[in-house]
């Protein structure tokens, strides 16, 4: 959508808390129940930390009761890479950021069918939260329509 470049930032990198590195450039993850994102409630979008690209939208977050930020679908699907994740001992989908190359977190297929049965299960160390009253002034306007009628 946007006619912007993302790209890895390595000043927005060198930028980082602890813990958003460790989650984005080191694949970790953040504590459940524990993290800024996982109980939002406020309308606006989710992009990366590093990049600024956007990734989800609150319109499709929801409770997953895991403790962490869930959505049913990315707001810019060419912005979310998928991954075969096995450091486990179990296959798993990782989900990294298209541009930054950020770790974001894992797809799950047990989201809420009626939506498509896909749980995007983030950290929130990973994102940054723009609220929709935010939007224009941060130069994300063209995603406002996601919140009209």
């Amino acid at each position: 959508m946007r006619q912007h470049e993302y790209r890895k930032d390595p000043d927005a990198v060198s930028r980082l808390s602890r813990e958003q590195y460790q989650v984005t450039q080191e694949s970790g993850t953040e504590p459940a129940f524990n993290n800024a994102y996982w109980d939002n409630k406020k309308p606006g979008i989710y992009v990366d930390v590093v990049s600024g690209e956007p990734l989800f939208d609150s319109e499709h977050k929801y409770d997953s009761g895991t403790g962490w930020p869930s959505f049913t679908a990315p707001i810019e699907p060419d912005n979310v890479v998928e991954l075969q994740d096995t450091a486990l001992g179990m296959a798993r989908t990782e989900v990294r950021s298209a541009h930054g190359d950020s770790h974001l977190g894992h797809v799950f297929d047990d989201g809420p069918a009626a939506e498509g049965g896909l749980r995007y299960c983030m950290n929130s160390a990973a994102l940054r939260f723009i609220p929709r009253d935010d939007l224009e002034r941060e130069g994300y306007g063209e995603y406002r329509k996601v919140f009209e009628a």
